[in-house]
């Protein structure tokens, strides 16, 4: 393991300004994606659709760091027989792989799940690696109820994540740390705060305990944010103080970056989170670490309306996506405002 080459990539994927586009979904979730919007969900259509948003050139070249891709993304060619890493490589983005493989239930923890994919990932990643992948992301998945999260379902995620991680590094690659607490439920802010500060602070312990390299690896958690249900939603101004609170109690300065997930919230609302956050934060130097974003539907559902499955829409989709991406890189220098969020033609 090189520790210097993985800071390296680990800090350009944090680069002021620029934010991870996660277009990583499974077959599953993206066939949920296009039935949305009238799509048949077919390997040619996905290639697509994704060959379109990473030849959106003013978006990739300015606003994005990396790109985390699913398996079947990968091994892909662009319609002329170009791989899509190199798409992304030659825009001067960084091309990532996700490496889990979905969730089980967890025995005796009813209503929790745990993520798998331990198994084999070893050989995995060397193949990824050589076919470009520089950064991985595995995500394990928290809830919030009635008796719920227990020790048990933390403890267990927060080993597997870093087991991962050890393995990423072994390998050269740059673990995607991903602990979500989910937005699902009617908690309350605060009920967020305390569940995610126990998910952190396992999931830095384990990190310790498997020898994990923190300056290699890049954090990618929930905000402190009210469940879905909840009948008192916090304003962005307290999103951001709580999340800010939280990070500075959990997260080790040695950590590069922390890029954030959207985790369901819509579009503008991740957007003003991220830049109340880097507000607060006022300069870069004022917090140890760097602050952006790793989004997925957030970055990505206005791109997918304008296109629709149609050729003729490929140069719209591509506006709003540039759009969104830029409205997210504002916001990870504290420079975003609502009034920016005009209609994209």
């Amino acid at each position: 393991m090189n520790l210097a080459d993985l800071n390296k990539v680990a800090l350009a994927m944090v680069t002021p300004g620029k934010g991870i586009l996660a277009a990583d979904e499974s077959s599953g979730t993206i066939k949920k994606r296009f039935d949305a919007i009238k799509v048949e969900s077919t390997e040619e259509n996905r290639r697509d659709y994704r060959e379109m948003l990473f030849r959106s050139t003013e978006a990739m070249s300015k606003y994005v760091s990396g790109v985390i891709l699913y398996d079947e993304t990968i091994w892909q060619n662009a319609k002329d027989g170009t791989p899509l890493v190199k798409l992304i490589e030659q825009s001067g983005a960084i091309p990532g792989i996700k490496v889990d493989e979905g969730t089980q239930a967890l025995p005796q923890c009813p209503g929790e799940l745990v993520t798998v994919g331990l198994d084999k990932l070893a050989e995995r990643l060397k193949k990824y690696y050589e076919r470009g992948a520089r950064f991985a992301k595995w995500r394990a998945v928290i809830d919030i109820g009635a008796g719920i999260p227990s020790m048990t379902a933390i403890s267990v995620n927060a080993h597997a994540l870093a087991r991962y991680a050890a393995l990423c590094q072994a390998a050269q690659i740059v673990p995607i740390v991903e602990p979500e607490v989910l937005m699902d439920g009617d908690h309350d802010i605060d009920r967020c705060y305390d569940v995610t500060q126990r998910v952190l602070n396992e999931t830095f312990q384990e990190l310790r305990v498997q020898r994990v390299e923190l300056e290699g690896m890049v954090l990618k958690p929930n905000m402190a944010v009210s469940g879905k249900k909840c009948a008192k939603q916090a304003s962005a101004e307290e999103v951001a103080e709580k999340t800010v609170r939280l990070l500075k109690a959990c997260v080790p300065a040695a950590v590069p970056g922390i890029a954030f997930l959207s985790g369901g919230q819509s579009d503008e609302d991740a957007t003003a989170h991220l830049n109340a956050m880097n507000r607060i934060g006022g300069l870069p130097s004022s917090l140890p670490w760097r602050l952006t974003f790793s989004y997925g539907r957030a970055l990505q559902a206005a791109p997918q309306k304008a296109w629709s499955g149609k050729a003729e829409n490929i140069a719209a989709g591509q506006r709003a996506f540039t759009h969104r991406a830029r409205m997210n890189a504002l916001a990870s220098k504290g420079e975003w405002e609502t009034g920016l969020e005009k209609k994209v033609a």
